[in-house]
């Protein structure tokens, strides 16, 4: 495993502190599940940017969408 250092402020160092103590956890295994919890959601968000700028994928008009979803006339 390799280790890394990070300055963080002292209020965010305060708050990780607090949530360690109560989840019975150290420093370190709250940051590094915060860290992996992070690079998940980091991947789903990027890979759903890639779909939406895909640019074969259809841009539906709203107006149309909506009057078909609710069959307003």
């Amino acid at each position: 495993m390799t280790q890394i250092t990070a300055r963080l402020p002292d209020d965010i160092v305060s708050s990780l502190d607090a949530a360690a103590a109560r989840l019975r956890r150290s420093r370190a295994d709250v940051v590094r599940q915060a860290v992996e919890y992070y690079l998940d959601d980091f991947e789903d968000i990027s890979r759903g940017i890639e779909v939406l700028q895909d640019p074969a994928d259809p841009v539906l008009d709203w107006e149309k969408v909506k009057h078909d979803l609710l069959r307003l006339d």
